[in-house]
């Protein structure tokens, strides 16, 4: 695989958890960035850290690493590559994905752990 650049975001990020039947407040989809995931089981929504949301339970201080794309459908092991990384160095993730590319965010005090872990797997890591 070639080297993989990952764009760190300088905002952080709150993953908060719903109902799945819970009705989404307005004020999120004027965010810059944001995440939605409904299941039959939950409504899952990713938003800046500074946007408080009324939430059943709320998880804070996440930082974003983007995997530099477009990324083809035809191309594998990208999220593979990049959280196995991770998970060697013992940190957790939370990735999503778009149609685009691939986000994964790591918790705050683990970003420096988490740079320096990539960069020793030779990935390339730039600021957003």
């Amino acid at each position: 695989m070639a080297r993989m650049t990952l764009a760190v975001h300088s905002q952080t990020y709150s993953i908060h958890s719903f109902n799945p039947d819970a009705k989404i407040d307005p004020i999120i989809f004027q965010q810059e960035m944001f995440f939605v995931a409904k299941t039959k089981d939950e409504l899952s929504i990713v938003v800046p850290a500074e946007l408080a949301l009324d939430s059943l339970e709320a998880e804070s201080d996440w930082r974003c690493f983007e995997v530099m794309g477009p990324l083809g459908f035809s191309m594998t092991g990208i999220l593979s590559s990049v959280s196995g990384a991770l998970a060697d160095a013992d940190i957790s993730i939370f990735a999503i994905s778009t149609f685009d590319t691939d986000y994964i965010m790591v918790k705050k005090d683990k970003l420096e752990k988490a740079i320096t872990t990539l960069k020793k797997k030779n990935f390339i890591i730039t600021e957003y």
